[in-house]
């Protein structure tokens, strides 16, 4: 398993901006946008995998991971 798994992906669709937004809560603060869902993703994945890079290149702790911690069931009843 990647270690980018261990960590929460969320593509949305924005009014606001009239385009998909993609985040990585926990991980990466800004995130990246889109006219195509599966495009923003793909984008999306590519920046956290960097981030995981450039936090071990720094030498730094991976901040917690957010996968498995109820995040899409907490979602579910904010909907």
């Amino acid at each position: 398993m990647k270690e980018s798994a261990r960590y929460v992906k969320i593509v949305k669709w924005s009014e606001e901006d009239q385009c998909f937004v993609g985040s990585c809560p926990g991980l990466l603060y800004g995130g990246c946008h889109g006219d195509n869902e599966l495009g923003v993703f793909e984008q999306l994945c590519a920046a956290v995998e960097e981030a995981i890079d450039l936090y071990k290149r720094d030498g730094k702790p991976l901040p917690p991971p957010t996968s498995g911690r109820g995040y899409a069931t907490k979602m579910l009843s904010v909907a």
